[in-house]
C-alpha cells in the first residue's frame, strides 16, 4: 500500500507545507497514514478555495440622450431645436462584497464627473458607500436624472438642489417594511474648488426614512420623510490690505425651464449672510395594478446672521402614472420606488409641480412657478426608451425672469446600459 502512496506523492506538486508534514512522520504507521491523507487532500482543498475566491466583474456603462423641443411662444431665451444634452461613459466593478463606479458626462462642450464611489455591502440589506454621488433624499432620489417618469425632474427638486451630488458617506438599511439612509456630506463644490479657495468648507447631514407596509408587484403603499441640514458655503476673498479672508456664508438657488434643448433661467435667489439651511421633504407612493400616484412636498429655511430675515421656500409635485399597454407596476427594493416598466410597456404620466421661492420676509424673490405636464413613455427594451412630453409652464414674481408662460413639446430617444 505504501508503495502506491509513494507513487501518488511523486505525482503531486508538493508545497513547502506538505513537505514539512511528510518529514514529521517517522513515528508509526497510523501517523504515516494520517499524513498521507492530509497530503493527498491538500491539492483538492486548494482547488475548492480557488473556486470560492470572489471574481472581479467589470462592466461598461453608458448613456445617450437625443432630445428635440418646440416652444410656443419661442424666442426670449427659448429656441426650437435638437440636442444631445447628456452623453456618459463609465465603468462598474464588483469583487465579493465590494463594488465601485466611475462615471463621466459630456454636455454642451463640458466634461464633468458624475458618480464616483466605492461601496461595501455587509449583506443584502445593508451597505456603506463613500465618494461623490446623489445621496438619498426623498422619492425623487430613487431615479437618475434621465429616468424621471415625467422626463424632466420637478422644478422644486432642482431649485432645492435636493438630488445634487455631494462628497460623503452613506449608510443604507433596506429590509422588509423599512428603508433607512443616513449620510454625512461635504458640499459638491469641493469637487471643483480646493478647500483653500472655499475658505470654509460646507458640511452637512441628511437622511431618508421610509415605511412601506405593502411593497410588491401590483401593490404598494409607502410614506416617508427626509431631513437635511448643511452649513453655509463660503469663498476666499482678498481684502483691501491684500490679505486673503473668508467671505460671509451664502447659498445660490436656481432652476431653469424644464427642458434641456434650451437653457433659460426661471427661478433664482442669492442668499447672503447665511449660516445654514434646513430642508424637509415628506413623500408618498401608492400603487395598485397599473395605476400609481406619487409625490413630494419640500420646505426649506435658510438661517441668516443677526439682523437679516431668514429665507424660506416651498414646493410640491405629484405624478399620476398609468400603464396603457403592459403588465402591473413592479417595485425596486433598493431604491424604495417603482421599478422601471418592462419591454413593450406604454406609460402615461400626468404631472403637476408648484414652486414658491418668495416665502418669508427676507425680501428675496426667487420666483413662483407652476408646471403641468403629460408624458408618454414607451419602453422599447431594457436599454432604449422613447418619450414624448407636453408641458405648460408659468413663472412670475422672479428676480431672474419676467412674468411669462411657455408651452413646450419635447421628444427624447434615450439609450442606457
Amino acid at each position: 500500500m505504501f508503495s502506491l502512496v509513494k507513487v501518488l506523492l511523486n505525482s503531486l506538486p508538493i508545497t513547502k507545507t506538505e513537505s514539512f508534514l511528510i518529514k514529521l512522520v517517522k513515528m508509526n504507521k497510523i501517523a504515516k497514514m494520517m499524513t498521507v491523507m492530509a497530503v493527498v487532500a491538500m491539492p483538492a482543498l486548494r482547488v475548492i478555495a480557488a473556486d470560492d475566491e470572489p471574481k472581479l466583474i467589470v462592466k461598461p456603462t453608458g448613456r445617450v440622450l437625443v432630445d428635440g423641443a418646440v416652444y410656443l411662444p419661442d424666442g426670449d431665451g427659448l429656441a426650437d431645436g435638437a440636442a444631445l444634452p447628456d452623453i456618459r461613459m463609465g465603468v462598474k466593478a464588483s469583487y465579493g462584497k465590494w463594488s465601485a463606479k466611475i462615471d463621466a458626462g459630456y454636455s454642451f462642450n463640458k466634461l464633468s464627473m458624475k458618480d464616483v464611489y466605492i461601496q461595501y455591502s455587509f449583506n443584502p440589506s445593508n451597505y456603506l458607500r463613500g465618494g461623490y454621488f446623489v445621496h438619498q433624499f426623498g422619492l425623487n432620489a430613487a431615479t437618475s436624472s434621465s429616468m424621471k417618469p415625467q422626463m424632466e425632474a420637478a422644478t422644486t427638486d432642482t431649485y432645492f438642489n435636493a438630488t445634487g451630488r455631494n462628497i460623503g458617506v452613506e449608510y443604507v438599511h433596506d429590509r422588509g417594511q423599512a428603508f433607512l439612509s443616513f449620510s454625512g456630506i461635504v458640499a459638491g463644490t469641493s469637487m471643483t474648488s480646493p478647500s483653500n479657495e472655499q475658505g470654509k468648507v460646507s458640511v452637512g447631514a441628511l437622511n431618508r426614512a421610509v415605511w412601506r407596509p405593502f411593497h410588491e408587484t401590483g401593490r404598494v403603499a409607502q410614506v416617508g420623510i427626509s431631513l437635511w441640514y448643511q452649513s453655509a458655503l463660503h469663498k476666499t476673498e482678498t481684502n483691501e490690505d491684500g490679505e486673503k479672508v473668508t467671505s460671509s456664508g451664502y447659498f445660490n438657488w436656481s432652476a431653469g425651464f424644464p427642458t434641456r434643448v434650451s437653457k433659460e433661467g426661471m427661478l433664482g435667489a442669492d442668499v447672503t449672510y447665511a449660516k445654514g439651511v434646513f430642508k424637509l421633504s415628506p413623500e408618498w407612493l401608492l400603487m395598485k395594478g397599473r395605476m400609481a400616484f406619487e409625490g413630494q412636498y419640500y420646505f426649506m429655511n435658510v438661517a441668516r446672521r443677526s439682523g437679516y430675515e431668514s429665507y424660506r421656500a416651498q414646493g410640491v409635485y405629484g405624478l399620476l402614472r398609468g400603464i396603457l399597454i403592459g403588465s402591473d407596476y413592479g417595485y425596486s427594493h433598493g431604491d424604495a420606488g417603482l421599478a422601471t416598466p418592462g419591454k413593450g410597456t406604454l406609460e402615461m404620466v400626468l404631472g403637476y409641480n408648484y414652486t414658491d421661492g418668495n416665502q418669508g420676509k427676507s425680501g428675496i424673490h426667487g420666483g413662483i412657478s407652476n408646471d403641468a405636464s403629460m408624458t408618454l413613455n414607451y419602453y422599447i427594451n431594457k436599454y432604449v426608451i422613447a418619450r414624448l412630453r407636453y408641458s405648460y409652464t408659468d413663472v412670475h414674481s422672479s428676480d431672474v425672469q419676467h412674468n411669462r408662460h411657455v408651452n413646450t413639446i419635447q421628444a427624447r430617444l434615450q439609450i442606457i446600459f
